[in-house]
């Protein structure tokens, strides 16, 4: 029979955002152990993404996602700067390709003041060539705020702020079943040592896997587990120099911002992701889909050249709304209320812009925890 451990506070996933609750928690005073399935940090969704420090602009007003993108935001600037975590306040352009998008940018604009994002503007095509000579539109929204990130020293800075503050991240720990109990959660984890643990508080952060561990959970009302949805999104590397110096955004498509141009913090130029609904997990990247980049790319880099993409990578984003319905959906965090139980907190749905809201969403967890 394996060891039964009686702990405090139990958050299961590594991720940049199960790792922020953990030292949220931590810096509070309660005694955390972090578990993560893999053998890594941040191995999933959490290093398949954009690096990108999102501004806030396009999340409805009133939203988990408008709210704590844009408290997030400030949170993860302060944060960056204070433990020099490698970042840059690069900027972006969403680009109109035609008249008729320009419309979009005016209600974006709105949108983004609504959110309390109060430093877009609108500039013509001339001005974007002024500023991007290589990049065409008819127009474009300019966000200043919008960054990049290095987002494997955030998390190792996240990592060393849990173990600092006297909690343990322990790897190759996945749950497997759960029990909701008088005033506790009992979780039996998997892994080269088995164990059972007796939380008083546990937090569902695992990211694609949070809809597994709720459903793996005894006691837990079913009703209260959401829908689950995969977009798969697959990124395409440029063998060459980035044809600007700020993000690139088109019109957004459903699911997704569009197949847009980011670059990191070696000046690496990559392009995506792109929207794949799927019902598995795979990350394997299709070369052939290469040819709807090089044509969603060139509505606004028309001198893309051929054959110069290369498959890079693929990421999942978990959604609580599929393709029928939009595929939009907002942050879902379950406090005790919603669960049904005292030392329950279950997040779903914690794709983009989770990583700029990671902070912001660990005090939330943490309030809910009081």
């Amino acid at each position: 029979m394996a060891e039964l451990l009686e702990l405090d506070c139990v958050v299961i996933g590594g991720g940049v955002v199960g790792l922020a609750i953990a030292r949220e928690l931590a810096l509070a005073g309660r005694e955390v152990v972090l578990l993560e399935a893999e053998p890594m940090i941040g191995s999933v969704t959490s290093s398949r993404n954009s690096e990108v420090i999102h501004a806030g602009l396009y999340y409805p007003t009133g939203s988990l996602k408008a709210e704590l993108c844009v408290a997030g935001k400030h949170k993860l600037y302060d944060y960056c700067a204070a433990r020099h975590i490698p970042h840059r306040r690069c900027g972006k352009l969403v680009v109109a390709s035609n008249e008729a998008e320009v419309a979009y940018l005016e209600k974006l604009l709105q949108q983004a003041n609504a959110n309390a994002v109060d430093d877009c503007h609108l500039i013509s095509g001339k001005e974007l060539a002024g500023i991007e000579p290589a990049i065409r539109g008819y127009a474009a929204l300019v966000s200043p705020s919008t960054g990049i990130i290095d987002s494997h020293g955030l998390m190792e800075a996240f990592s060393t702020d849990i173990e600092a503050s006297g909690g343990h991240i322990i790897l190759n720990s996945p749950v497997t079943t759960g029990r909701l109990s008088d005033g506790a959660v009992r979780l039996s984890v998997g892994g080269g040592d088995p164990v059972e643990i007796e939380a008083r508080l546990v937090v569902n952060a695992a990211g694609l896997g949070a809809w597994s561990v709720s459903d793996a959970i005894d006691g837990l009302d079913p009703s209260t587990i959401p829908g689950r949805h995969y977009a798969k999104g697959c990124y395409f590397s440029l063998a060459g120099r980035a044809p600007a110096s700020r993000l690139i955004y088109p019109v957004p498509e459903p699911g997704g911002l569009g197949v847009h141009l980011t670059i990191d913090l070696a000046g690496q130029p990559r392009f995506g992701p792109d929207v794949e609904w799927v019902d598995t997990i795979d990350y394997d990247v299709d070369p052939s889909r290469a040819d709807k980049f090089y044509a969603a790319i060139r509505r606004y880099w028309p001198d893309l050249p051929d054959d110069a993409l290369q498959p890079a990578y693929a990421g999942m984003r978990p959604k609580i709304v599929g393709p029928d319905g939009g595929g939009g959906g907002d942050f879902i965090i379950q406090g005790p209320g919603e669960t049904g139980h005292s030392g329950y907190i279950a997040l779903y749905g914690i794709e983009s812009p989770g990583l700029t809201a990671s902070l912001a969403i660990a005090e939330r967890v943490a309030r809910l925890a009081l």
